[in-house]
């Protein structure tokens, strides 16, 4: 009988080579790989920024034409004052009266007044100043800005000129190109945003120099405590921001800023408007 041959014993493989034999194969596509793909898509895809770029070229072209257009049939023959304002503030109160009373005083003088067309301080705005012009005959108007909102569903019925936004930043843009000179009422964020706008506008020289009136210091002191306290003590603006800022407490005082600049204004571009 012959002796059995014990099969030798395998050993386990040492290094690289055991883990090439452990590995767990890796899954395997069966979808195939169309050559050129990811380039195709890159070029495609550059393809139509390229064309997005062109065409917002153009727009951007095409709306300065006509911004340019607009301000040369516009310049120097009207001057507007803008007021900005609540439109949560109701007829019976002294705001309200004091508003009534400022655009009233610039319906004499024959200067157009402008708001943003709704409620609250922007009608005592636009009423005021009717008012005014059929008192002094002047030739003043009122001019209204609107924009669709749920809580200002229709503008107010004290208005000459009406013209509607959708958007509020196209409304801001024409609140700029239409007026002259701002003031500033109580009001909340779309107030403060309209303030903020005007102003820095003017700071990077993208607006003409304006009066900026606040009334009322008790609603505005605190803002501007503020904008000196923080932004300039860390020379994040400049003392020179302020020069434009006037902060009084009484439509009197605001009428004397605004009609100071409104004679500076005709006595510089020779516009021909008729007051009292």
């Amino acid at each position: 009988m012959s002796k059995r041959t014990k099969s030798p014993t395998k050993r386990p493989l040492k290094g690289s080579r055991a883990n090439k034999s452990q590995r767990t194969p890796s899954k395997i596509s069966h979808t195939p790989r169309i050559p050129g793909t990811a380039q195709s898509a890159r070029g495609r895809r550059g393809e139509l920024r390229k064309h997005l770029d062109e065409r917002l070229q153009v727009l951007y072209h095409r709306t300065m034409v006509i911004e340019n257009e607009l301000r040369k049939l516009d310049e120097n023959r009207f001057y507007r004052v803008c007021i900005f304002g609540s439109a949560r503030i109701k007829q019976d109160t002294k705001q309200y009266a004091e508003v009534f009373s400022l655009a009233r005083y610039f319906g004499w003088e024959g200067i157009d007044v402008l708001t943003g067309g709704g409620p609250g301080l922007m009608e005592a705005a636009n009423k005021g100043a009717r008012l005014g012009r059929e008192e002094k005959q002047t030739r003043s108007l009122s001019y209204g800005l609107s924009i669709q909102l749920e809580f200002e569903p229709e503008p107010n019925r004290h208005i000459d000129i009406k013209r509607h936004h959708h958007k509020f930043s196209s409304r801001l843009d024409d609140f700029i190109r239409l007026s002259h000179s701002v003031v500033c009422t109580p009001g909340g964020i779309g107030t403060l945003l309209e303030f903020f706008f005007v102003w820095q506008l003017i700071q990077v020289k993208h607006a003409t120099p304006r009066p900026i009136v606040l009334l009322e210091k008790k609603f505005w002191e605190g803002v501007l405590d503020w904008m000196r306290d923080v932004p300039l003590a860390r020379g994040l603006i400049g003392e020179k921001d302020f020069s434009n800022i006037h902060i009084v407490d009484t439509p009197e005082e605001v009428f004397e800023i605004i009609s100071t600049h409104h004679r500076e204004f005709r006595a510089r571009s020779g516009a021909v408007q008729e007051s009292a």
